[in-house]
């Protein structure tokens, strides 16, 4: 459905370390890396997550009501993905956990990037 989804950052050298961190624990990969954008995706797939800097060049701030979704393998990548964020500069928004009232299999944490973008990870799969 989506091509590609674009978040805005103030300091890509931060968040190309907090995306390489979260993004490694999901088995993504960085397909590019410019001084004002970084990518990634899917191994075989082409970059599906922009990291830039704007193109207004004007402050980066983060969207209200606007979350970042990424998918997780199982309940495990999601618990590393948090730790990863945490690590990197993220701040929690939600520890890991089951969130039944989204559907029964729902296991999700929420961070905020470095740039205070809101990101999920998310494991749809039952245990």
């Amino acid at each position: 459905m989506f091509s590609h989804v674009t978040v805005g950052s103030n300091d890509i050298a931060r968040a190309r370390r907090f995306y390489d961190s979260v993004t490694s624990a999901l088995g993504l990969k960085r397909h590019a890396d410019y001084p004002e954008a970084v990518a990634y995706g899917v191994p075989d797939g082409r970059p599906q997550l922009w990291i830039v800097r704007p193109l207004d060049k004007k402050a980066a701030s983060a969207g209200n009501g606007i979350t970042i979704g990424l998918d997780a393998t199982d309940r495990s990548a999601v618990d590393r993905a948090h730790a990863a964020a945490m690590a990197s500069g993220g701040t929690d928004e939600g520890k890991p956990g089951l969130r039944t009232h989204y559907h029964p299999n729902y296991y999700g944490a929420y961070v905020r990037d470095p740039d205070g973008n809101k990101v999920c990870i998310v494991c749809h799969k039952p245990v």
